[in-house]
């Protein structure tokens, strides 16, 4: 009896154990679309150094002129998936000459540009088009990789929107740019062992001393919660739980054995007299 209620207690820690697991993964935060952490930026930089930082969740607008490079800066940490969104206003059909193409490119703190895994980064604007919608989901960004990997790693993403084909007479025309990241996290989906001892950002180092000496550090340098930097991942709970099962099976086969193996003693043979 012992032992059948040593395995029923043990099942019931492992169930509740999983099921911790489950809730953990499934109250995940993640950024809504539709939320924003407040009023973005109004301007955008004109090169990588320039760029204006925005936070994820906020819209940035500016208004610029065609063939301008028009540049932001947004922290992403381990495990977000960010999805960036532009739109751009174009100026009245009647005053353009032709169609144009608009693309946008998103940049890591390395300044490799990274590819989308779908979206509209490119696309075309008909004569008489009112504006031109572009869109780009990056992969999961990673706690680390090899030196030799392009793969998304904690810092600054830049986000880069230009026209790459128009005719000459519209160069210099006013448009209005938008553009919106939003992330989700993926949680330990895609973690991996090991991570970067500080995120990709310029000049992260200079901004941390400046901060330990009391001064206030640059904006947008990280996300609203501080780098995570992969100290928790619900892999944790699932490597705790799959051990927890794996001493379930242990359990399981010595309580098996010693229900089979019989109690008593065996009897002794008389000996013949």
């Amino acid at each position: 009896m012992r032992t059948v209620r040593a395995l029923t207690a043990a099942a019931l820690a492992g169930g509740a154990l999983l099921g911790l697991a489950g809730t953990a993964v499934a109250d995940t935060p993640s950024p809504s679309p539709s939320a924003s952490t407040g009023g973005g930026p109004t301007e955008a930089g004109t090169s990588f150094r320039t760029a204006t930082p925005v936070k994820v969740g906020q819209e940035a607008t500016a208004d610029a002129s065609t063939g301008d490079y028009l540049y932001w800066v947004l922290p992403l940490d381990a495990g977000q998936r960010a999805t960036v969104k532009a739109t751009v206003t174009l100026p009245a059909a009647a005053s353009r000459h032709g169609a144009a193409s608009w693309r946008l490119d998103v940049y890591d703190g390395l300044r490799r540009r990274q590819p989308c895994m779908y979206g509209k980064q490119a696309a075309p604007a008909a004569k008489d088009a009112g504006a031109v919608e572009l869109s780009c989901t990056l992969r999961p960004v990673r706690t680390g990789a090899d030196t030799w990997a392009n793969d998304p790693l904690p810092g600054s993403y830049y986000v880069r929107l230009t026209v790459i084909d128009l005719a000459p007479e519209d160069l210099g025309q006013p448009v209005r740019a938008q553009v919106r990241a939003d992330a989700k996290d993926t949680g330990g989906a895609y973690a991996v062992d090991g991570a970067l001892s500080a995120p990709l950002v310029p000049g992260i180092t200079a901004a941390r001393a400046a901060e330990a000496d009391g001064k206030q550090p640059a904006a947008g340098i990280e996300p609203e919660g501080g780098w995570a930097g992969g100290r928790w991942s619900d892999r944790w709970i699932w490597t705790v739980a799959g051990g927890l099962l794996a001493a379930l099976a242990a359990l399981a086969g010595i309580g098996g054995y010693s229900l089979t193996r019989g109690s008593g003693r065996p009897a002794r043979t008389p000996s013949g007299g």
